[in-house]
């Protein structure tokens, strides 16, 4: 009896298991249901529908937000801020520098319409990869709660813009961090982008072309009303800087590198947008030229509107644009308060959009990579939302160590990862990969290493971070030497430098297998995107046929090309 009760009970758990179950190309072994889902798997081309616009029109849209805004405009406040034109120029190196490393890695997605997650199989194993993936997700689901409490804030702004009263809202929380009011505007926020999440990320790219076209204006109405206000743009730009001689100079590289780290978490995982590219042409100067252009618009209106503050009201530039707008309600008529309204809903789509492309999407992938047979995107999504709810943003925000600049100071450690994974792809493997490979469990797979994990790119990966281990406990508030401090200040490229190219010299002495001596990307015969062991090659081989000759080879080296090409799918 106690036999039967049993098995009916795993009889039960195996049906909600299985209904609990994301949809799985049949044939999968179960270590490759580990390993795959429709989310992980190659972009079948119907899938393939963002072309060069969408691309523009994604980072203009990313571009509008507050933490952009705030990086540029608090370079000018302080008793070392510079003046206006070098905060721009600062911005304008940065964000160029940010661009040609979201083109690194966004052309592996493009080529290949693989993840970031599927990406760093190739560098860190087959299941050591789910390390980097990991470190990613918690990021992305702790950002998402930081960047929905501003959200929330902006939100505030809203209400305050329509109900003075609001402002005065009856507190009934016990808790210091936070009150009512911060509380329903943060809950309003994160309620409201749980419809976003819903949509497919092929989909999604119309959200980001409403935020194109809305936010930007809204944002230039806030640069000509602040202007205004300041009577002129004469009095704001004959402001000088505070910094001079060596302060000067670090100050500015403080400037670059914090624009740089704005983007490590995008740069590591721009191919997740990257594969959904018709061509890999077009995600490459369609991003190269809009994130430049597109976050230097952004910082401008920031480095503008935050000096004007000065003027306006004295003292030190105010840099948060939502203290700034708070300082415009102050005895506000009608009109003024429907202008901060129309401009906090602006900064709300903008925290949306942002939070959606740089974290919900993005955890999504990271987490679909860690759980594939119960989660997908959309899963992994809300699964982030939720963390972002329970984690409680407010009182990490109130605590006395910084936590935003800890957080930032954290993410420039993916510096390491990008460094393995681009001089994985461009150096060691010469643009080469075997797709069928990145999803094979067995250990006959060129991926798997040892135990599935490489060492190489561990070993390249810790060293990159302990080059910045010394300067990042001075950046969370430890006494630390000036040195370590110094060196810190060029934390992404120490970083970056240090793990390519102890990866380089590690496959050099030890070479990895399934390179290319030349440079060979095979990601244009990838339209048949089955992974599952044995399966259907018959198809494949015909869309090769011929492929020879695009690459100039004939006899025997036409031969071992076709046997190389073959072993991709």
């Amino acid at each position: 009896m106690a036999s039967a009760v049993e098995k009916l009970k795993q009889s039960k758990a195996r049906y909600y298991a299985d209904k609990l179950a994301v949809p799985a190309e049949p044939g999968l072994s179960n270590a490759q249901l580990m390993l795959t889902n429709h989310d992980l798997k190659p972009v079948e081309p119907e899938r393939r529908q963002w072309g060069p616009w969408n691309f523009v029109g994604f980072w203009i849209a990313d571009s509008f937000n507050i933490n952009t805004w705030m990086i540029s405009s608090s370079m000018i406040s302080g008793d070392n801020g510079i003046s206006w034109w070098q905060s721009w120029l600062c911005v304008w190196i940065g964000y160029t520098i940010s661009a040609f490393f979201i083109c690194l890695t966004g052309r592996i997605g493009a080529t290949y319409h693989i993840s970031f997650p599927v990406v760093c199989r190739a560098s860190f194993g087959t299941w050591g990869s789910l390390w980097p993936v990991f470190n990613r997700a918690a990021m992305a689901c702790i950002w998402y709660g930081v960047q929905a409490w501003i959200g929330g804030q902006c939100v505030t702004l809203m209400l305050r813009s329509i109900w003075t009263k609001y402002e005065d809202l009856p507190n009934s929380f016990p808790s210091q961090s936070t009150n009512t009011r911060d509380y329903v505007s943060f809950f309003l926020f994160w309620f409201g982008s749980l419809p976003a999440i819903w949509f497919p990320v092929h989909k999604i790219r119309h959200l980001f072309t409403v935020k194109a076209y809305f936010v930007p204006a809204a944002g230039l109405a806030f640069f000509i009303w602040a202007i205004l206000k300041a009577h002129g743009l004469g009095p704001i730009v004959k402001q000088g800087g505070k910094a001079t001689g060596s302060a000067l100079g670090w100050q500015m590289v403080k400037g670059i590198m914090s624009s740089i780290a704005n983007f490590a978490t995008l740069i590591v995982n721009d191919p997740d947008f990257a594969r959904f590219a018709k061509k890999p042409k077009d995600a490459l100067w369609s991003q190269f030229f809009s994130i430049p252009i597109g976050f230097a618009f952004t910082s401008f209106i920031g480095i503008i509107v935050s000096s004007s503050s000065a003027v306006i009201y004295g003292g030190t530039p105010v840099w948060n644009p939502l203290d700034l707008l708070g300082r415009f309600l102050e005895g506000a008529n009608s009109g003024e308060r429907f202008g901060v309204f129309i401009i906090s809903a602006a900064f709300t789509l903008a925290q949306l959009g942002t939070n959606i492309a740089a974290n919900s999407v993005s955890a999504g992938t990271d987490l679909t990579a860690l759980l594939p047979r119960y989660i997908n995107i959309r899963r992994g999504g809300y699964i982030c939302a939720i963390v972002g709810l329970a984690m409680c943003p407010w009182n990490l925000l109130s605590s006395s160590n910084n936590f935003t600049t800890y957080l930032s100071a954290y993410s420039v450690f993916l510096s390491s990862i990008a460094g393995v994974m681009i001089c994985d792809y461009y150096v060691v493997r010469k643009g080469y990969f075997q797709i069928r490979d990145l999803y094979s469990a067995r250990k006959s797979s060129p991926y798997y290493y040892t135990f599935g994990f490489s060492w190489r790119g561990y070993a390249a990966y810790i060293c990159g971070i302990l080059i910045n281990i010394v300067g990042f406990v001075g950046a969370i508030g430890r006494k630390v030497p000036a040195g370590a401090t110094y060196l810190y200040n060029l934390n992404f490229f120490c970083g970056f430098i240090v793990a390519s190219a102890t990866y380089y010299l590690l496959c050099r002495f030890f070479p990895v297998p399934a390179c290319s001596d030349v440079w060979m990307e095979v990601g244009d015969e990838v339209r048949n995107p089955s992974v599952a062991y044995g399966a259907n090659e018959d198809m494949d081989r015909v869309s090769s046929e011929g492929s020879s000759k695009e690459y100039g080879v004939k006899g025997d080296e036409e031969a071992g090309l076709r046997e190389r090409k073959m072993a991709n799918f």
